[in-house]
């Protein structure tokens, strides 16, 4: 791991920028004089690592005292993305516009997605506990609720995971849901315009999770209510502290 640039926040977090191969991320650390629990956060199907919500959500987990990582894993952000991969997002917006059925577009991209996502977050995983800011347990938190599935059913160094939306899940992760055992908060828009809501509550309902809990807010996709936010940080102070 290469850390290519750094900057202290007017919070106190300090913000870099790491290279791991191929794999550009972020960390951010506060100002603790004590190793701190690490929270891995996946921004949504393709987004950057540098999202603004996902930045913004890192940031105050941060400044309440632990150490928040995020990265552009394959076909997200700036990685190369596969021209099948390209054709098939158009093609999925485009009949998401028209109100055309979707799963078979959808299974053929997000779900290779998912495959070459988790080696990336598990090599980064890897080369984050080592270093001396930080020390277990590992939390999980981000919108991608099929990684985080993923994740959570063979990662056993995650201890506890946030979901958001997750009506558009793989057939083959909304078959893993029942193997995930850990604590989970998971967040519902309630009038989601690109999360069928029965999906979602199907989705929550299949966890195997002795303790989960569900937050539905009305409003869209976008609009999660600023409460959630510290919500979510009471949740992992429960789980991770």
């Amino acid at each position: 791991m290469h850390f290519t640039s750094e900057q202290r926040l007017d919070d106190g977090v300090l913000e870099r920028e790491f290279v791991l191969g191929e794999i550009p991320g972020t960390l951010w650390t506060p100002g603790s004089a004590t190793p701190v629990p690490l929270v891995l956060m996946a921004h949504n199907n393709g987004l950057p690592k540098a999202d603004p919500r996902l930045v913004a959500r890192a940031r105050h987990t941060a400044a309440r005292g632990y150490a928040v990582a995020t990265i552009d894993a394959a076909g997200c952000g700036d990685r190369p993305r596969s021209a099948a991969a390209e054709r098939a997002r158009d093609e999925l917006r485009r009949a998401m516009r028209a109100d055309e059925p979707v799963d078979e577009i959808f299974e053929s991209f997000i779900g290779p997605m998912v495959e070459n996502a988790v080696p990336d977050w598990r090599t980064t995983l890897d080369a984050l506990l080592p270093l001396p800011e930080i020390g277990g347990p590992v939390g999980y938190s981000g919108g991608w609720t099929a990684l985080g599935i993923r994740l959570a059913v063979t990662e056993p160094r995650i201890a506890a995971a946030g979901f958001f939306a997750g009506g558009y899940v793989p057939r083959a992760q909304r078959e893993e849901a029942r193997r995930v055992t850990i604590p989970l908060l998971f967040l519902l828009q309630w009038d989601d315009e690109g999360n069928p809501r029965q999906r979602a509550l199907d989705l929550f309902d299949s966890f195997g999770s002795e303790e989960k809990t569900l937050h539905a807010n009305l409003g869209g996709h976008t609009g999660t209510p600023a409460f959630e936010l510290e919500d979510g940080c009471r949740f992992l102070d429960r789980h991770l502290k």
